[in-house]
């Protein structure tokens, strides 16, 4: 039987930012941008969700809900950073450490007993060990299974611990509004709703193929999540095994819209060299790249082109995403967002004639070297001469690049 821990630092984003300015301790606190922009709401402290604030918010209603907040920008780099110690603190107690994203992760303890002891006491020894080494707090849920141990952990908040005992996981689920379960969003929600299933309890007393019927294999999966197994749909893999994402994407929404075709390449090319950078560090090549564009009255339209080739490399990228954009927009048209999108992996590089791979080993090498720079300096440190026009404050990321535990 496993062990699991699901360790949630609290508030993470807020809480570095209290690191670095104590006078936020205690205050309504939204990071991701100031009022009157765009963007959306990275994180709230836990004094502004009584209002209502929460991550996704458009900064603007945040502002409505909660005027009094101190509405702060995101820096990304800082949170790196904690993740970092974060992760080192983790690893130390058990080398099976994923890092689900920046501010959370799951840690199998499977085996670890004559090492640090009994679960709770283990994740008594991890809380302390956190607090003492960031600065920072952190909830932890233990379970059997990385659903039952991140449920729990979001019931453990804030600052708290909380243990299911093995073969109790269906008693603590069955209450729980079926919301909890991850990957259960609000229109699987509302389908349920449909069918009289509000609790676990409810989802866990229907038959496997009744769900099956409804609601295919992720109805099979969802009788297996209501029981408090990893049965797919989230949880398909071990704890620690290097899984590659479906798709990578990275998104700008401009403060003022903008028809100047240079700020909009500009900005293109800035996006293609973080999409770029997102694909070497998992090691992948790109054969499928997108093109997102929104105008002023937000109609949207998306543009995708597969390439003889697959690449990693920036230029590369901004290249087809330059053409697509330049064969799609209607010239003097305001532009409100622009995104590159990349999907249809693969691990191996592209096999080029020799003319072509003397340039593109030339490119690889130079953004292998940016990207040392980039770990050491910061995301800003390194840029392409075409995208400085188009240079942004970089999004807070729950899966940025940097990602503590990913090989480099």
């Amino acid at each position: 039987m496993k062990t699991i821990f699901h360790v949630d630092m609290d508030a993470f984003f807020v809480s570095v930012e209290e690191l670095f300015d104590p006078s936020l301790k205690g205050k309504a606190v939204v990071v991701g941008g100031r009022p009157n922009e765009r963007g959306v709401v990275s994180a709230a402290s836990y004094e502004a969700r009584k209002f209502g604030v929460h991550s996704a918010l458009p900064l603007r209603t945040a502002y409505k809900l909660c005027p009094h907040a101190i509405f702060v920008d995101g820096h990304p780099d800082r949170y790196r950073d904690c993740s970092q110690r974060v992760f080192e603190v983790l690893h130390r107690f058990s080398p099976q450490v994923e890092m689900a994203s920046i501010d959370e992760a799951y840690v199998d303890m499977t085996g670890t007993e004559r090492l640090h002891g009994p679960p709770l006491r283990a994740a008594h020894t991890l809380h302390e060990a956190m607090r003492a080494e960031t600065q920072l707090n952190c909830s932890i849920g233990i379970g059997t299974s990385r659903l039952v141990a991140k449920i729990s952990s979001d019931q453990a908040k804030p600052n708290g611990i909380l243990m299911v005992i093995p073969g109790q996981e269906a008693r603590f689920l069955a209450p729980l509004d079926v919301r909890k379960v991850p990957g259960v969003g609000k229109v699987t929600e509302r389908n349920l709703n449909v069918l009289g299933i509000h609790k676990v309890g409810d989802l866990a007393k229907l038959d496997e193929s009744s769900l099956e019927s409804r609601f295919g294999k992720w109805g099979l999966a969802l009788a297996g999540k209501a029981r408090g197994l990893d049965a797919g749909g989230w949880f398909d893999s071990e704890v620690g095994e290097d899984i590659e994402p479906k798709s990578i994407s990275h998104e700008h929404t401009y403060n003022e819209d903008t028809s100047d075709s240079e700020v909009l390449e500009a900005t293109l090319a800035r996006l293609s060299e973080m999409v770029g950078r997102r694909l070497r560090e998992n090691g992948l090549h790109a054969r499928t790249l997108q093109l997102k564009l929104r105008y002023q009255d937000f109609s949207t339209i998306t543009r995708a082109h597969t390439l003889e080739q697959p690449t990693q490399v920036d230029t590369e990228i901004f290249e087809e995403i330059r053409a697509l954009f330049r064969k799609n927009w209607r010239a003097g048209r305001k532009v409100r967002l622009l995104g590159v999108h990349a999907a249809s992996f693969e691990a191996a590089g592209p096999q080029l004639d020799l003319l072509g791979e003397s340039k593109h080993e030339r490119w690889e090498q130079a953004l292998a070297a940016a990207d040392r720079l980039r770990d050491k300096y910061g995301e800003s440190a390194v840029s392409l001469a075409s995208g400085m026009r188009g240079r942004f404050r970089e999004r807070t990321h729950e899966n940025p690049a940097g990602l503590p535990g990913k090989p480099k």
